[in-house]
């Protein structure tokens, strides 16, 4: 097992919740020493626009421009439906509590 797998796989005595507050104490650190945000997250945004090109064209057939125009109207349709299901469950758990 490599060494960064083994850093995954939970302490034992952790409870979830101090599994969490760790991780989101680490998290905050490491951005905390990340001065070029856009240059960490690149990778992972080309990656996430990819999909919706590859999604709206994919046989590549289209010119790029239409292309790319294309995979913003689609992922700001993923975008929306997010936000329709988020508010949709909040409204559920104010309506349960």
């Amino acid at each position: 097992m490599s060494e960064s797998s083994q850093s995954r796989v939970p302490k034992p005595g952790l409870t979830a919740q101090q599994r969490r507050y760790r991780a989101r104490l680490a998290a905050h650190a490491s951005w905390a020493n990340t001065s070029d945000r856009k240059a960490r997250t690149a990778a992972g945004t080309a990656a996430f626009l990819e999909r919706f090109e590859r999604q709206v064209d994919p046989e590549g057939a289209l010119p790029a421009e239409v292309r790319q125009q294309m995979a913003v109207h689609a992922r700001t349709t993923y975008m929306l439906r997010l936000a329709k299901r988020s508010a949709e469950a909040r409204r559920r758990k104010r309506s349960e509590g």
